[in-house]
């Protein structure tokens, strides 16, 4: 079979039951993430949870931790059930998935539950369910499968372009009314990015880059809390009390920590000086109880995880177990330096979540299944099933 191709020979679809093992430094890394990021949310949550300022907890310091290792191990066995599952399973259910999706983000603005001026949730019994993250996966695979079906004709408009770009201004424009402009962001971006590696001409590149770059100019000039929040992250100091607090805050929190750090647990500024501490903010109570070497441990970690889900992109058996493996690994890493830019001001204060860190069930499950995914795309790669 050439590489590239979306179709199984007999031979290959009669092997499909010999699949091989588990590709093991993917599935450790996977692993090792989830324990350390569920131990951070332990330690950055129980200030918060035990003052419950919402009356949600009831005072149990431990109610964060307890339902995040509660997903943890849910999104384990997702993540071994999608291993098990074929690629082709995963053709099948590419566009359904994508659809349902866009049905989900059709209802959040009907039945939505409102958290901090935003419907972006819908309530299912004691959780709540986020439609993005959903959507998120359903363009990787969708995408990975158009791309596939028109190939050899991705460098026209009409094939190349125009069906990518209709799914996409379709999901935005309902992510835009809930509004969530983070998630926006990153499914523009990992939509471009897959535009990109099915061989979409650059020029169609260029011409987004200077629509983009207009659509930006138009929205710090006509909209006050745009220009407000870029003027923020121009320097956060001269607002401390108001807009720039959460960053300032965060910056405090980063500092603190030093070289190694105050000790697991030992934070000060999750005592409720810091916002959103156990979810977007998480990895600056990591700086400050892990110290600088600890993050960039953790850093380190990510890096490989990355390199690794890079690596399996590369040897992938089809076409598209490649542009989905890499589109994944892409979204991975396109959250975590978001994540991180955002906490140390790099970049403008936007809800973005570290992957495996930050508090949040339907992410975590939604991460896993991904990982789950990449993991089932690894038992198909010949040196490993030789192995």
């Amino acid at each position: 079979m050439q590489y590239g191709s979306t179709e199984l020979t007999k031979r290959e679809t009669k092997d499909k039951t010999k699949r091989g093992r588990l590709d093991i430094p993917f599935l450790a890394l996977v692993m090792l993430l989830l324990t350390v990021g569920v131990i951070s949310v332990l330690s950055a949550s129980f200030a918060r949870a035990y003052y419950d300022p919402g009356n949600v907890t009831n005072g149990n310091a431990a109610y964060y931790f307890i339902r995040q290792l509660v997903f943890a191990a849910l999104g384990t066995a997702a993540m071994l059930f999608a291993s098990c599952m074929p690629m082709g399973f995963y053709r099948r259910f590419s566009i359904p998935l994508l659809i349902f999706s866009i049905v989900l983000l059709m209802l959040v603005p009907v039945i939505g539950v409102e958290a901090n001026g935003a419907k972006r949730w819908i309530g299912i019994g004691g959780f709540t369910l986020q439609p993005s993250e959903i959507a998120k996966l359903g363009i990787i695979l969708s995408f990975s499968l158009i791309i596939c079906k028109n190939r050899g004709r991705m460098k026209s408009f009409r094939y190349g372009i125009l069906p990518f770009l209709t799914i996409l201004l379709v999901i935005v424009g309902l992510l835009v009314l809930e509004p969530h402009f983070s998630a926006s962001v990153i499914i523009i971006a990992i939509g471009g990015v897959m535009i990109f590696l099915g061989g979409a001409r650059l020029a169609w590149f260029v011409a987004a880059a200077i629509a983009a770059a207009g659509g930006i100019a138009l929205l710090l000039t006509k909209f006050a809390y745009a220009s407000t929040r870029i003027t923020t992250w121009l320097d956060p100091f001269s607002s401390t009390s108001d807009e720039g607090y959460q960053i300032v805050q965060s910056l405090y929190t980063i500092g603190s920590g030093g070289l190694t750090g105050l000790g697991i647990g030992q934070g000060r500024q999750k005592y409720l000086y810091l916002p959103e501490e156990h979810n977007d903010f998480i990895f600056s109570v990591v700086c400050e109880e892990l110290g600088f070497i600890g993050a960039v441990l953790i850093l380190v970690l990510f890096s490989l995880l990355i390199i690794r889900g890079y690596w399996l992109a590369m040897h992938a058996r089809d076409r598209y177990s490649f542009l989905v493996c890499a589109g994944i690994t892409t979204l991975l890493a396109l959250q975590v330096i978001l994540n991180v830019s955002v906490v140390t001001n790099l970049v403008p204060c936007t809800g973005i979540s570290l992957p495996f860190f930050s508090y949040g069930g339907t992410a975590l499950l939604i991460q896993m299944t991904q990982m789950g995914i990449i993991l089932s795309m690894s038992r198909d790669i010949p040196a490993l099933r030789a192995g």
